[in-house]
């Protein structure tokens, strides 16, 4: 399954979004923890954010820990695979393999944009990008690609 065929799948139930959003933002301890936020739910594609706070820096106090943006463009390049599935209640999604090319320091808050390349009967790819700034000064600070399974009920 590619972008066509995704595209040809019908929307999202309103349901699966609620779930995302309950889960991510209220119920998982480290994500919630995060203060993740989900901005967009679609198929085959997601947006994730996390404001900044300084419990998240490095020693300087003004950069972002590079773990905090790997946590965000793999949990947005799993729930972007999740989007494919029939019902995404369904089944499960597991990281295989995450590749995270760091471009510059994040500065700011940090949001992830996760599209679906191709998702398969077992494996899926996804890519995704972080953008991070302050006052409108926004660039890509992570761009990266997962491999994911899929666990498809």
């Amino acid at each position: 399954m590619d972008q066509t065929d995704i595209a040809e799948m019908d929307p999202l139930p309103d349901a699966a979004t609620r779930f995302v959003e309950q889960k991510l933002e209220d119920e998982h301890g480290y994500l919630s923890w995060l203060n993740t936020s989900v901005e967009t739910v679609e198929r085959g594609r997601v947006v994730l954010s996390i404001p900044f706070d300084e419990k998240l820096t490095n020693t300087d106090g003004q950069t972002i820990h590079g773990g905090v943006a790997a946590t965000l463009i793999d949990t947005a390049g799993g729930v972007a695979q999740r989007t494919t599935f029939e019902d995404p209640l369904d089944g499960g999604v597991a990281t295989v393999n995450l590749n995270a090319n760091y471009l510059r320091p994040a500065t700011g808050d940090l949001r992830a944009e996760a599209e679906v390349i191709r998702a398969g009967g077992s494996i899926g790819v996804s890519e995704m990008t972080v953008t991070s700034g302050v006052d409108g000064d926004r660039g890509e600070v992570v761009v990266g690609q997962g491999s994911f399974r899929l666990f498809r009920e």
